[in-house]
Protein backbone atom coordinates (compact mmCIF):
# COMPACT_ATOMS: atom_id res chain seq x y z
CA UNK A 1 0.00 0.00 0.00
CA UNK A 2 1.21 3.04 -0.70
CA UNK A 3 2.34 5.95 1.68
CA UNK A 4 -0.69 7.89 0.92
CA UNK A 5 -3.01 5.09 1.48
CA UNK A 6 -1.17 3.80 4.44
CA UNK A 7 -2.07 6.97 6.32
CA UNK A 8 -5.42 6.96 5.46
CA UNK A 9 -6.28 3.23 6.61
CA UNK A 10 -4.29 4.49 10.05
CA UNK A 11 -6.67 7.50 10.27
CA UNK A 12 -10.33 5.28 9.45
CA UNK A 13 -9.24 2.76 11.71
CA UNK A 14 -8.18 4.86 14.41
CA UNK A 15 -11.70 6.73 14.09
CA UNK A 16 -13.39 3.42 14.32
CA UNK A 17 -12.04 2.72 17.14
CA UNK A 18 -12.59 5.88 18.78
CA UNK A 19 -16.44 5.74 17.86
CA UNK A 20 -17.24 2.37 17.91
CA UNK A 21 -20.30 1.42 20.14
CA UNK A 22 -17.83 0.30 23.00
CA UNK A 23 -16.33 3.21 23.03
CA UNK A 24 -19.09 5.18 23.28
CA UNK A 25 -20.27 3.12 25.69
CA UNK A 26 -16.97 3.20 27.94
CA UNK A 27 -17.01 6.93 27.67
CA UNK A 28 -20.81 7.39 28.68
CA UNK A 29 -20.04 4.86 31.45
CA UNK A 30 -16.95 6.71 33.14
CA UNK A 31 -18.52 10.12 33.02
CA UNK A 32 -21.22 8.68 35.05
CA UNK A 33 -19.74 6.80 37.62
CA UNK A 34 -17.48 10.47 37.99
CA UNK A 35 -20.49 11.95 38.70
CA UNK A 36 -23.22 10.27 40.68
CA UNK A 37 -21.14 7.35 42.10
CA UNK A 38 -17.58 9.51 43.07
CA UNK A 39 -16.90 8.05 46.16
CA UNK A 40 -18.63 4.68 46.16
CA UNK A 41 -16.27 3.14 48.89
CA UNK A 42 -14.39 5.36 51.60
CA UNK A 43 -11.33 5.18 49.92
CA UNK A 44 -12.39 5.69 46.74
CA UNK A 45 -11.56 8.97 44.83
CA UNK A 46 -13.44 10.44 41.67
CA UNK A 47 -10.15 10.86 39.58
CA UNK A 48 -9.68 6.53 39.78
CA UNK A 49 -12.88 6.27 37.74
CA UNK A 50 -11.59 8.58 35.63
CA UNK A 51 -8.88 6.58 35.21
CA UNK A 52 -9.92 3.19 34.80
CA UNK A 53 -11.93 4.76 32.06
CA UNK A 54 -8.62 6.15 30.39
CA UNK A 55 -7.54 2.18 30.86
CA UNK A 56 -10.49 0.52 29.01
CA UNK A 57 -10.50 3.71 26.32
CA UNK A 58 -6.76 2.37 25.52
CA UNK A 59 -7.85 -1.18 25.21
CA UNK A 60 -10.48 -0.47 23.55
CA UNK A 61 -8.32 1.43 20.63
CA UNK A 62 -5.60 -1.12 21.19
CA UNK A 63 -7.52 -4.08 20.13
CA UNK A 64 -9.11 -2.07 17.61
CA UNK A 65 -5.91 -1.17 15.72
CA UNK A 66 -3.81 -4.55 16.34
CA UNK A 67 -7.26 -7.07 15.25
CA UNK A 68 -6.34 -7.78 11.47
CA UNK A 69 -10.19 -8.36 11.11
CA UNK A 70 -11.44 -5.22 12.24
CA UNK A 71 -8.70 -3.40 10.43
CA UNK A 72 -9.70 -5.24 6.79
CA UNK A 73 -12.70 -4.71 7.73
CA UNK A 74 -12.51 -0.88 7.75
CA UNK A 75 -10.10 -0.60 5.01
CA UNK A 76 -12.17 -2.18 3.16
CA UNK A 77 -14.80 0.36 3.86
CA UNK A 78 -12.47 3.19 3.70
CA UNK A 79 -11.57 1.93 0.17
CA UNK A 80 -15.25 1.38 -1.07
CA UNK A 81 -15.85 5.34 -0.01
CA UNK A 82 -12.38 6.15 -1.15
CA UNK A 83 -12.86 4.83 -4.28
CA UNK A 84 -16.85 5.11 -5.00
CA UNK A 85 -18.22 4.14 -8.43
CA UNK A 86 -21.58 5.96 -7.52
CA UNK A 87 -19.07 9.48 -7.96
CA UNK A 88 -18.56 8.18 -12.08
CA UNK A 89 -21.12 9.14 -13.84
CA UNK A 90 -20.54 6.67 -17.25
CA UNK A 91 -22.67 3.52 -16.85
CA UNK A 92 -19.89 1.30 -18.25
CA UNK A 93 -16.98 2.63 -16.33
CA UNK A 94 -18.89 2.78 -12.99
CA UNK A 95 -19.69 -0.62 -13.85
CA UNK A 96 -15.56 -1.59 -14.15
CA UNK A 97 -15.43 0.19 -11.00
CA UNK A 98 -17.69 -2.05 -9.37
CA UNK A 99 -16.39 -4.90 -10.99
CA UNK A 100 -12.85 -3.93 -9.53
CA UNK A 101 -14.09 -3.59 -5.94
CA UNK A 102 -15.97 -6.92 -6.13
CA UNK A 103 -12.72 -8.65 -7.30
CA UNK A 104 -10.71 -6.91 -4.66
CA UNK A 105 -13.25 -8.22 -1.53
CA UNK A 106 -13.16 -11.48 -3.06
CA UNK A 107 -8.99 -11.10 -3.06
CA UNK A 108 -8.95 -10.41 0.47
CA UNK A 109 -11.60 -12.81 1.53
CA UNK A 110 -9.35 -15.63 0.14
CA UNK A 111 -6.56 -14.71 1.48
CA UNK A 112 -8.48 -14.33 5.10
CA UNK A 113 -9.42 -17.81 5.06
CA UNK A 114 -5.90 -18.89 4.24
CA UNK A 115 -4.68 -20.32 7.43
CA UNK A 116 -2.16 -18.85 9.24
CA UNK A 117 1.82 -19.15 8.21
CA UNK A 118 4.71 -18.14 5.88
CA UNK A 119 2.23 -18.53 2.86
CA UNK A 120 -0.17 -16.25 4.02
CA UNK A 121 1.59 -13.32 4.93
CA UNK A 122 3.41 -13.06 1.42
CA UNK A 123 -0.04 -13.12 0.72
CA UNK A 124 -1.05 -9.94 2.72
CA UNK A 125 1.43 -8.04 1.11
CA UNK A 126 0.08 -8.80 -2.07
CA UNK A 127 -3.37 -7.72 -0.58
CA UNK A 128 -1.64 -4.17 -0.05
CA UNK A 129 -0.39 -4.17 -3.67
CA UNK A 130 -4.14 -4.74 -4.76
CA UNK A 131 -5.10 -1.93 -2.39
CA UNK A 132 -2.50 0.55 -4.66
CA UNK A 133 -3.80 -1.04 -8.04
CA UNK A 134 -7.35 -0.26 -7.13
CA UNK A 135 -6.09 3.23 -6.44
CA UNK A 136 -4.87 3.64 -10.02
CA UNK A 137 -7.88 1.98 -11.44
CA UNK A 138 -9.85 4.75 -9.73
CA UNK A 139 -7.81 7.16 -11.58
CA UNK A 140 -8.22 5.87 -14.68
CA UNK A 141 -11.87 5.61 -14.59
CA UNK A 142 -12.30 8.98 -13.40
CA UNK A 143 -10.34 10.54 -16.31
CA UNK A 144 -12.36 8.13 -18.37
CA UNK A 145 -15.40 9.43 -16.63
CA UNK A 146 -14.35 13.11 -17.46
CA UNK A 147 -13.93 12.55 -21.21
CA UNK A 148 -16.94 11.05 -22.05
CA UNK A 149 -19.16 13.77 -19.85
CA UNK A 150 -17.21 16.88 -21.08
CA UNK A 151 -19.29 18.83 -23.17
CA UNK A 152 -16.54 20.71 -24.79
CA UNK A 153 -15.08 18.08 -26.52
CA UNK A 154 -18.01 16.74 -27.53
CA UNK A 155 -19.27 19.98 -29.01
CA UNK A 156 -15.79 20.31 -30.94
CA UNK A 157 -15.98 16.83 -32.33
CA UNK A 158 -19.29 17.71 -33.61
CA UNK A 159 -18.42 21.50 -35.03
CA UNK A 160 -14.85 21.65 -35.97
CA UNK A 161 -15.91 19.20 -39.31
CA UNK A 162 -18.53 21.25 -39.92
CA UNK A 163 -16.50 24.77 -39.70
CA UNK A 164 -13.30 23.38 -41.71
CA UNK A 165 -16.23 22.69 -44.46
CA UNK A 166 -17.84 26.36 -44.10
CA UNK A 167 -14.27 28.08 -43.89
CA UNK A 168 -12.80 25.96 -47.40
CA UNK A 169 -15.90 27.31 -49.31
CA UNK A 170 -15.50 30.58 -48.24
CA UNK A 171 -11.88 30.34 -49.19
CA UNK A 172 -13.06 29.27 -52.94
CA UNK A 173 -15.13 32.51 -52.99
CA UNK A 174 -12.67 34.85 -51.55
CA UNK A 175 -10.81 36.88 -53.92
CA UNK A 176 -8.83 39.40 -51.21
CA UNK A 177 -5.33 37.82 -50.37
CA UNK A 178 -4.99 39.14 -47.39
CA UNK A 179 -8.45 37.45 -45.88
CA UNK A 180 -7.35 34.47 -47.63
CA UNK A 181 -4.24 34.18 -45.85
CA UNK A 182 -6.21 34.70 -42.64
CA UNK A 183 -8.56 32.00 -43.99
CA UNK A 184 -5.85 29.65 -44.29
CA UNK A 185 -4.27 29.99 -40.67
CA UNK A 186 -7.58 29.69 -39.21
CA UNK A 187 -8.14 26.20 -41.17
CA UNK A 188 -4.73 24.64 -39.93
CA UNK A 189 -5.64 25.89 -36.24
CA UNK A 190 -8.91 23.89 -37.25
CA UNK A 191 -6.78 21.22 -38.40
CA UNK A 192 -4.36 20.92 -35.77
CA UNK A 193 -7.27 20.85 -32.82
CA UNK A 194 -9.15 18.49 -34.94
CA UNK A 195 -6.19 16.22 -35.14
CA UNK A 196 -5.36 16.89 -31.35
CA UNK A 197 -8.85 15.97 -30.38
CA UNK A 198 -8.39 12.56 -33.26
CA UNK A 199 -5.51 11.87 -30.77
CA UNK A 200 -7.36 12.28 -27.43
CA UNK A 201 -10.24 10.16 -28.81
CA UNK A 202 -7.55 7.45 -29.46
CA UNK A 203 -5.88 7.79 -26.18
CA UNK A 204 -9.62 7.56 -24.48
CA UNK A 205 -9.97 3.74 -26.43
CA UNK A 206 -6.58 3.17 -25.48
CA UNK A 207 -7.67 3.80 -21.68
CA UNK A 208 -10.40 1.81 -22.01
CA UNK A 209 -8.82 -1.50 -23.37
CA UNK A 210 -6.45 -0.96 -20.99
CA UNK A 211 -9.04 -0.61 -18.07
CA UNK A 212 -10.67 -3.95 -19.36
CA UNK A 213 -7.33 -5.41 -19.52
CA UNK A 214 -6.71 -4.52 -15.72
CA UNK A 215 -10.24 -6.00 -14.79
CA UNK A 216 -9.07 -9.55 -16.49
CA UNK A 217 -5.81 -9.05 -14.57
CA UNK A 218 -7.33 -8.76 -11.51
CA UNK A 219 -9.77 -11.65 -12.01
CA UNK A 220 -6.88 -13.95 -13.27
CA UNK A 221 -4.74 -12.97 -9.70
CA UNK A 222 -7.91 -14.01 -8.12
CA UNK A 223 -7.64 -17.14 -9.85
CA UNK A 224 -3.87 -18.03 -8.78
CA UNK A 225 -4.28 -17.58 -5.16
CA UNK A 226 -6.74 -19.83 -4.93
CA UNK A 227 -4.77 -22.67 -6.40
CA UNK A 228 -1.53 -21.57 -4.45
CA UNK A 229 -0.52 -24.14 -2.09
CA UNK A 230 2.33 -24.17 0.66
CA UNK A 231 5.15 -24.94 -1.17
CA UNK A 232 4.34 -21.42 -3.33
CA UNK A 233 6.56 -19.77 -0.79
CA UNK A 234 9.65 -21.99 -2.08
CA UNK A 235 8.76 -21.35 -5.63
CA UNK A 236 8.52 -17.83 -6.05
CA UNK A 237 5.19 -17.19 -7.10
CA UNK A 238 3.84 -14.72 -4.54
CA UNK A 239 7.12 -12.93 -5.37
CA UNK A 240 5.77 -13.12 -9.35
CA UNK A 241 2.09 -12.25 -8.44
CA UNK A 242 3.45 -8.89 -6.76
CA UNK A 243 5.88 -8.58 -10.15
CA UNK A 244 3.01 -8.39 -11.99
CA UNK A 245 0.49 -6.32 -9.95
CA UNK A 246 3.65 -4.03 -10.06
CA UNK A 247 3.81 -4.23 -13.49
CA UNK A 248 -0.14 -3.47 -14.01
CA UNK A 249 0.38 -0.67 -11.98
CA UNK A 250 3.04 0.66 -13.94
CA UNK A 251 0.76 0.42 -16.86
CA UNK A 252 -1.99 2.18 -15.61
CA UNK A 253 0.47 4.78 -14.57
CA UNK A 254 1.83 5.60 -17.98
CA UNK A 255 -1.88 5.30 -19.69
CA UNK A 256 -2.60 7.88 -16.92
CA UNK A 257 0.02 10.60 -17.96
CA UNK A 258 -0.68 9.78 -21.78
CA UNK A 259 -4.17 11.17 -20.88
CA UNK A 260 -3.57 13.91 -18.90
CA UNK A 261 -0.93 15.12 -21.34
CA UNK A 262 -3.31 15.04 -24.74
CA UNK A 263 -6.04 16.61 -22.63
CA UNK A 264 -4.28 19.38 -21.52
CA UNK A 265 -3.47 19.57 -25.02
CA UNK A 266 -6.93 20.14 -25.55
CA UNK A 267 -7.54 22.42 -23.74
CA UNK A 268 -5.23 24.72 -24.14
CA UNK A 269 -6.44 25.47 -27.44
Amino acid sequence: MSSKLQEQATRAILYHAFFRLESALSIALTIILVFLFPHPFPWWQWWMWLALGIVAEGLIIYTSVTDPETGRRVVAEMLRQQFNPRALRTPQVREWMERALEYRDQIEGAIRQRRKGVLKGHLRETTTRVDDWLAHIFNLAQRLDRYAQDPIVARDKSDIPQELTRIRRRLEQEDDPSVRDQMREAIRQKQAQQANLERLENTMERAEFRLEETQAALGTLYSQLLLLDAGAVDSGRPQRLREDIADQVAALQDTIEAMDEVYKEQSRR
